[in-house]
């Protein structure tokens, strides 16, 4: 079950809340950002994950907090070169892939519930029209409430269903 929210991702109940990233994705712009800072442990995790196991663009990495909160960083971006600096630009391929990723660790890891925000399109630049109907192809018919932030409102909580 599908629902579009108006709200802060981060103010959501949902047992997981699942962002888009690069493999190497530092964490240090937009909603990344945001979870690094509150979960500081998250983030040194990912960067151990990052550095030892190669993760390629179009799969995730899974994180689960003391409080039992999982994020789930999906790898909806690649890190390319661009006037000798790095730059992380998502693709609609990337996204589709890592949606299906996300489908299969909800249903092997019995998730219960899901947030996610407008994927890719902040930092990663792709057009809304573009990601929305990949969610809703991937993830819509799940048996679990799955809320997409699809209107940033920061500090926000959105009345979820």
């Amino acid at each position: 079950m599908l629902y579009k929210l108006t709200g802060d991702v981060l103010r959501s109940s949902a047992a997981a809340v699942a962002h888009g990233v690069s493999p190497d994705d530092h964490f240090d712009q937009g909603l990344a950002l945001a979870l690094r800072e509150r979960w500081p442990a998250m983030y040194k995790d990912f960067r151990h994950y990052s550095h030892t196991s190669g993760p390629q663009p179009g799969g995730l990495w899974s994180w689960a907090g003391a409080d039992g909160r999982r994020i789930v960083a999906l790898f909806t971006q690649a890190d390319v070169q661009q006037h000798g600096r790095r730059k992380a630009t998502a693709s609609v391929e990337h996204v589709n892939h890592s949606l299906r990723a996300l489908r299969r660790l909800v249903e092997e890891e019995h998730i219960d519930s899901l947030a996610l925000p407008r994927l890719a399109t902040g930092v990663g630049g792709l057009q809304w029209t573009e990601v929305e109907p990949l969610i809703e192809q991937r993830l819509g018919d799940l048996d679990i409430p799955v809320y997409v932030y699809a209107q940033y409102q920061p500090g926000v909580a959105a009345v979820e269903p």
